[in-house]
């Protein structure tokens, strides 16, 4: 029996493809320069031929990607979390090597690759290609139609006779439902890099066949990503001179807070580089109280240590979830970076953060007029479900014995492959505006 139905998981930090074959699903595998892995992470990097015509790029996605930027960081364009520009009016487009592309031939680009990467295994003729969507798009004031009408174009210049969008929750509670053993009312919380999402299914077996109504939705622009950035900001930033004063004339200043702002994302550190910014601060060194602090925050740049230091970073956050405290190191910027960090500190770095997620279950619980002891199961996917702080608000509001994690990574395009092998895939999709489907 061939697989006919291929989910497609577009995580702001990973991504998954998954086949399904009746009941049953398996990831693919991605075979590239960086090695085998059933997860790519959602990045891009292109670079120009060097013995070949110049203007054919070399483009690599996923692990290869940042292997492709940290080896050739001055002549490599590298670009991450390519979902978070899906929803967002104001980025129409970047240059790559004098050429503009839009959001759709970023998201082209990356699924083309990862493809490639996939071999044989995405050749199989697949009929359907079950996306997943957020929610809620990442983003300050983001527009769901724009986005989506960008998925379109973008999935379009690929040969599927069908494609339907299933929100990411869905997909996940799909996944957790094939093992229920009885009707139950599921809330899914999904922690992505970008984004949390909720959603409310109550699942029901007639006659062998599992049915589901959808009780409702939620999610807010906030997960991992922003506790990586306030390990960051607290730790890091005042080391390198955030807070520091510099001279000028009779007047103590502020270093300018927007220069830290490059943390954001560990490869912005080496585009703040070509930046006049980053001349600027160069410059404040001769006038700064603390010159050192700033020559290190140079150093960082010119060194290119954006992405050791976000995995230290990463590490640290994934000790937490194991103990109480833990200590932070980071060696380029020497013994001072060496610091104890505690769980209770960290939890209190993240409490805004932690509000907006919680105010997000708020939300879908109010609207759907849905009482915490109505809720049979609560499953928590996505790496983030691991931050204790975050697993304690449901905790707070559900037994422990109705919450259970599981297929942290997979369980989103598992789910999306195995609602495109179903007859009712309708009831599943997520609906599309019209001028999307246009």
């Amino acid at each position: 029996m061939t697989a006919s139905a291929l989910g497609f998981d577009f995580g702001t930090t990973n991504s998954v493809l998954a086949a399904a074959q009746g009941d049953t699903t398996r990831s693919l595998t991605f075979t590239s320069s960086a090695g085998e892995t059933q997860s790519m992470r959602t990045a891009l990097s292109f670079m120009k031929q060097t013995r070949q015509n110049a203007s054919v790029l070399n483009v690599e996605a996923g692990q290869a990607a940042i292997r492709m930027f940290i080896d050739n960081p001055g002549d490599c364009r590298f670009l991450q979390s390519i979902k978070t520009f899906a929803a967002s009016a104001v980025f129409q487009g970047t240059l790559i090597f004098g050429k503009r592309h839009g959001f759709e031939d970023l998201m082209e680009t990356f699924l083309a690759r990862i493809a490639e990467y996939a071999g044989e295994d995405w050749a199989r003729g697949y009929q359907r290609l079950v996306v997943g969507r957020p929610v809620h798009f990442a983003g300050g004031n983001p527009d769901e139609t724009l986005a989506l009408q960008r998925y379109q174009a973008a999935l379009s210049r690929f040969d599927f006779p069908q494609v339907h969008y299933v929100y990411e929750p869905v997909a996940a509670a799909f996944f957790f439902a094939q093992n229920l053993k009885q009707d139950a009312t599921v809330l899914v919380a999904d922690f992505g890099g970008g984004t949390t999402d909720y959603s409310i299914i109550r699942f029901e077996t007639h006659a062998g066949q599992l049915t589901a109504t959808p009780v409702g939705h939620s999610g807010v622009g906030v997960a991992g990503d922003h506790f990586d950035f306030r390990i960051i900001d607290t730790i890091v930033a005042p080391l390198i001179g955030k807070g520091s004063k510099f001279r000028s004339f009779d007047k103590r200043l502020d270093v300018p807070s927007s220069y830290y702002a490059n943390f954001g994302r560990w490869n912005q550190l080496s585009i703040f580089k070509t930046l006049k910014d980053f001349t600027e601060l160069q410059k404040l060194v001769r006038v700064a109280e603390e010159p050192e602090k700033l020559e290190a925050f140079i150093d960082l740049v010119e060194q290119d240590e954006g992405y050791p230091l976000y995995q230290a970073v990463s590490a640290t956050k994934m000790r937490l979830s194991q103990d109480t405290e833990t200590e932070f190191y980071f060696a380029p910027l020497g013994e001072s970076s060496r610091q104890t960090v505690r769980r209770s500190d960290f939890d209190s770095w993240i409490a805004p953060d932690l509000a907006r997620i919680e105010a997000a279950l708020d939300d879908v619980l109010v609207k759907t007029n849905t009482a915490p002891d109505t809720i049979d199961k609560v499953f928590l996917t996505g790496g983030t479900s691991f931050v204790p702080a975050v697993r304690t608000i449901f905790e707070q509001r559900f037994a422990a014995d109705r919450i259970e994690t599981g297929g942290e990574l997979l369980s989103i395009a598992h789910g999306l492959a195995l609602i495109g092998e179903r007859d009712d895939i309708e009831r599943w999709t997520a609906p599309l505006p019209a001028q999307a489907a246009a």
